[in-house]
């Protein structure tokens, strides 16, 4: 093995120089997804929804449940009729209340009056049914909030990843850079020496310079995974956390990825398509009468709030609506195709997920086989270029076949880093697509995680 290759097998396998400095605790996949949970801001929105949805269910209950009121009012007034309707009420009528000429020319008289009032719904089947439809909705809201979960922890897998992978290329590209350098000194030692041209010297140079290059592009694009990792999780000014100096260096088995339960996508969609039915019997129901009781307890005085002798009345009253202007008809269908597009949405959803599921398990096999492919050509550009090298140093091999292989073997190791991310991506992505939940394979990734970098 080359002594380039033997330094990058000894930094990726400790630390990677370069963190930021002031570096927090290492942060681990498991820690990040947590922090996602908390402040991420799909999961905030999504939860919000969901707890919006729940109230919307609870406020069905006004149709069910007995509504108590209580109501006061004062009124005065010198009409006849009204304020014989008061001393009525205040249970003050006496003989001289019915003299002709009192009546003509009745006094001002007040009334405060004091109720409290019960309402029962006895028999609203509608009020029933949209009860259980708004049920059918908060369940779906839930269940979308799980799928918004499930996706986030996926977002936060990559790009925590794509962080990782950034310094490992970072600290690759580093001991390249350094191996080019001393390519050149040495071509322009031998040039001097007259042992080659000036041409292999300058060649040298560039070589070195387009390694340099594609340190400065790797170092750019390192600070741009740290914040997109920090976004993700939601937490966009944290960008100073420790993360594993390489990527995982062996992956768990595929063959738990089958969910206890369906999708939260598949969930949403059929509790969906349960609540559109319901409405649609609902709308149906409407047509029906409805039966409510009622009771009441009443007080009326001259001049105090529950003055007076009490009454009380009750009753139960029947109401039936079957036209409306046509309203509950216009309400029917539409309730009938809610229920026709969710049916067809809950039906879409289920292919949707049998796709995802074949195109993440060939994702997978592809995965597994690239990264065998790209381990290997590892070994073979490493051994390439120590032989090369060896050739170099006896005079044997031009520069610019030395500056060939070292590129060769470069491009070799970052195509296996990328290989190797791939691998993991696809491993999480056939996970949801099964329907698992993310965080017991974070656990199994972080259990292979290699040191954190320094």
């Amino acid at each position: 093995m080359s002594a380039t290759g033997r330094c990058l097998l000894i930094l990726l396998a400790a630390a990677i120089p370069g963190a930021p400095s002031g570096a927090q605790a290492p942060l681990t996949l498991s820690d990040a997804l947590r922090r996602a949970d908390q402040h991420g801001f799909d999961n905030r929105i999504a939860t919000a929804t969901a707890r919006s949805a729940a109230a919307r269910a609870a406020g069905t209950l006004r149709g069910v449940l007995p509504a108590v009121r209580a109501e006061a009012g004062w009124l005065r007034s010198d009409d006849p009729l009204v304020g014989f309707g008061f001393l009525l009420r205040q249970r003050g009528v006496t003989a001289a209340a019915f003299d002709p000429a009192g009546l003509n020319q009745s006094p001002a008289r007040s009334d405060v009056a004091t109720g409290l009032v019960v309402e029962a719904p006895l028999i609203n089947a509608d009020a029933w049914q949209a009860r259980r439809a708004a049920g059918f909705s908060r369940d779906a809201a839930q269940a979308h909030t799980d799928w918004v979960r499930s996706g986030s922890h996926l977002e936060v897998l990559r790009a925590y990843y794509a962080a990782v992978l950034a310094r490992q290329q970072v600290a690759t590209l580093e001991l390249v850079n350094v191996a080019a350098t001393g390519h050149v000194r040495d071509a322009e030692a031998a040039a001097a020496n007259g042992l080659v041209t000036r041409s292999d010297a300058l060649l040298a140079a560039v070589r070195q310079g387009e390694v340099e290059t594609r340190l400065v592009a790797a170092r750019g694009a390192a600070v741009i995974a740290r914040l997109r990792l920090a976004l993700a999780t939601g937490t966009p000014s944290d960008t100073m956390s420790t993360l594993p100096a390489t990527l995982p260096t062996s992956m768990p088995a595929a063959d738990d990825t089958a969910g206890v339960m369906p999708r939260g996508d598949l969930r949403a969609a059929t509790a969906s398509r349960a609540a559109a039915r319901a409405d649609q019997q609902r709308a149906d129901l409407a047509l029906l009468p409805r039966i409510n009781g009622f009771g009441r307890y009443d007080w009326h005085d001259a001049g105090s709030i529950a003055g007076g002798r009490a009454m009380w009345t009750v009753g139960v009253m029947a109401t039936w609506s079957p036209f409306s202007g046509g309203a509950e008809f216009a309400d029917r269908r539409r309730a009938a195709a809610d229920a026709d597009a969710a049916e067809a949405g809950a039906e879409a959803a289920q292919a949707a997920a049998e796709l995802e599921q074949q195109v993440a398990a060939t994702s997978m096999s592809v995965a597994e086989r690239a990264l065998a492919i790209a381990t290997n050509s590892v070994q073979q550009a490493t051994e390439a270029h120590r032989i090369i090298a060896r050739k170099y140093a006896g005079g044997l091999a031009a520069v610019s076949e030395l500056l060939d292989t070292q590129s060769a073997e470069l491009g070799a190791r970052l195509s296996a880093a990328r290989a190797r991310y791939d691998l993991v991506i696809a491993r999480a992505e056939l996970a949801r697509a099964n329907g698992s939940d993310l965080t017991s394979l974070a656990a199994a990734l972080d259990a292979t995680a290699g040191l954190p970098e320094r």
